[in-house]
């Protein structure tokens, strides 16, 4: 099973390299953080196709970073780097969202990343065609060599959300905690299929970039 970086290169020395080809990715977050950065991270290593179910295309492309820095603004080795990788950003069908999407996953390029911004116009499907979609995605991703992520913002989630993460291989469940001086940012990674999980929450600074936060929490 190859190992295709994330885009993030704390997270792929973490695990090694990045995650595994045929991996279905989880991004849990708040609907009012910053988690757009990390899945635009997660856009960049390799030829991409994202797929939005709410905003319109143009506001997707003009947000993308172009080319792969690492943190700090310093490349972060990854392959495909330097700004020349394709990321075709389409809108879903507002009434068939996960039409679209199987139609997108079918036809991913190998060692391709698929990006669903966001999930829960899909969850309101029945459990059962839900499923199905889930199953078939999967299928797809694998038959790629390619990764599927999945932005799933918290909240209001049905219990289709309980399925998402169960078939998903790897899970990211960002946390933002608001405090009268500061905002935190901590991803957890309480699930990783084939893999070993993080034992401790990874403290990120998520601005207009994606960084390590290496000051210490004081009690």
């Amino acid at each position: 099973m190859e190992t295709l970086p994330t885009g993030i290169s704390v997270l792929d020395r973490e695990f090694g390299g990045g995650l595994p080809s045929g991996s279905v990715v989880v991004l849990k977050a708040d609907p009012a953080s910053q988690s757009e950065l990390i899945v635009d991270r997660f856009s960049r290593p390799r030829e991409c196709r994202y797929l939005t179910t709410v905003r319109s295309a143009d506001a997707v492309e003009g947000t993308l970073t172009v080319g792969s820095a690492g943190e700090g603004g310093e490349s972060d080795g990854s392959e495909g780097g330097g700004g020349d990788v394709e990321t075709v950003v389409e809108e879903t069908d507002r009434e068939a969202p996960i039409d679209d999407v199987l139609a997108a996953a079918a036809d991913l390029p190998e060692r391709a990343t698929l990006v669903v911004d966001s999930v829960e116009p899909l969850e309101a499907a029945d459990r059962s065609r839900y499923g199905s979609f889930l199953s078939d995605l999967r299928g797809h991703v694998d038959d790629a060599g390619g990764i599927a992520v999945i932005h799933a913002l918290k909240g209001n989630n049905g219990q289709n959300r309980v399925v998402t993460e169960q078939v998903a291989d790897v899970v990211f469940d960002l946390r933002t905690t608001v405090t009268g001086t500061e905002i935190v940012n901590r991803l957890i990674v309480p699930k990783f299929r084939g893999g070993a999980a993080l034992e401790e929450p990874l403290k990120l600074k998520l601005t207009d970039t994606v960084s390590v936060d290496t000051s210490r929490d004081i009690a």
